[in-house]
């Protein structure tokens, strides 16, 4: 429930900046608003996508899908940060003909001052909400819709600084320069967005500290000889974790079971949300056994 409150309050934020940014990108004739107006309907997409995906990957397993829906998560955080992409390029793109074309206003950018300052200060709240809530939640699509609206904030406060240099100074060509210079910034963290959602999605490995947290909890467990082809993977929130772990042959099923359990509890202790499926076999002091211990 609290994470679908997260994708409401975006929702409901991202609304209000478009109308407002609309409202001042034709009252003024300014090209950076309008393309802010398109900026931040991308990001009302994207809390759209978040919000469903969110309400998805919340429903439990079923006969369709055994293993959950946490992948909706991570198929959402992939279109988000193309999403990204696709507005850091549209920024530079528009930037670059305000470069060779020129940059004139209808009118005294005030509104459009102020509108940007209201969507600096709107985003940096929500998104910092975002933030909290998918470390909190260890949500894919609230963390890519957190950094959708962050990059956001500084689009439009480069936007806000090139209308207050125009104001004073009239030099209008400082526009589409900051505007190039955001979108790139905005470029490379929608690519690494896509980068770690695509790396879910494709079944990639844990990053090496969290593996290096479960080996260690492997390495300190009493009762087993050792362990062998650990694998490790994100769906959504859930990590899934699956080894095979070696026993004294003499072991009963049943002390196997409880050692299990214990190295179970410590994992899912650590993590929080996980799957762990592990495999016992009895260890052959003969056998080149591959095991780490």
């Amino acid at each position: 429930m609290e994470m679908k409150i997260a994708a409401i309050f975006s929702i409901l934020s991202n609304s209000v900046i478009i109308v407002l940014k609309i409202i001042a990108g034709v009252v003024s004739g300014s090209i950076s608003i309008i393309s802010e107006a398109i900026h931040s309907g991308a990001d009302l997409f994207a809390s759209l996508l978040t919000f469903f995906a969110v309400s998805k990957a919340n429903e439990p397993a079923d006969k369709e899908h055994p293993f959950g829906h946490g992948k909706y998560e991570d198929m959402s955080g992939f279109i988000e940060g193309g999403l990204i992409v696709f507005a850091g390029l549209y920024i530079i793109s528009e930037s670059i003909k305000k470069l060779f074309l020129g940059f004139d206003l209808k009118s005294e950018p005030d509104l459009g001052i102020y509108v940007m300052a209201c969507s600096v200060i709107l985003n940096l709240i929500v998104s910092s909400y975002l933030f909290y809530i998918a470390k909190k939640r260890d949500s894919v699509s609230l963390y890519a819709d957190a950094q959708h609206l962050r990059m956001d904030v500084i689009s439009s406060f480069g936007v806000l600084c090139g209308l207050l240099i125009i104001k004073y100074t009239g030099f209008s060509v400082i526009d589409p320069v900051i505007g190039i210079l955001i979108a790139c910034i905005i470029v490379k963290t929608g690519i690494k967005i896509n980068k770690n959602a695509m790396n879910d999605l494709l079944d990639g490995s844990l990053p090496q500290d969290d593996i290096n947290k479960i080996e260690k909890i492997l390495n300190e467990a009493e009762g087993i000889k050792g362990y062998k082809n650990l694998k490790c993977r994100r769906i959504g929130r859930c990590k899934d974790i699956e080894t095979t772990v070696l026993f004294n042959p003499d072991l009963k099923i049943s002390e196997c079971h409880f050692i299990c359990d214990n190295i179970e509890e410590k994992i899912n202790n650590e993590f929080n949300q996980t799957r762990i499926m592990i495999h016992c076999e009895p260890y052959n002091e003969n056998k080149n056994e591959l095991l780490k211990k």
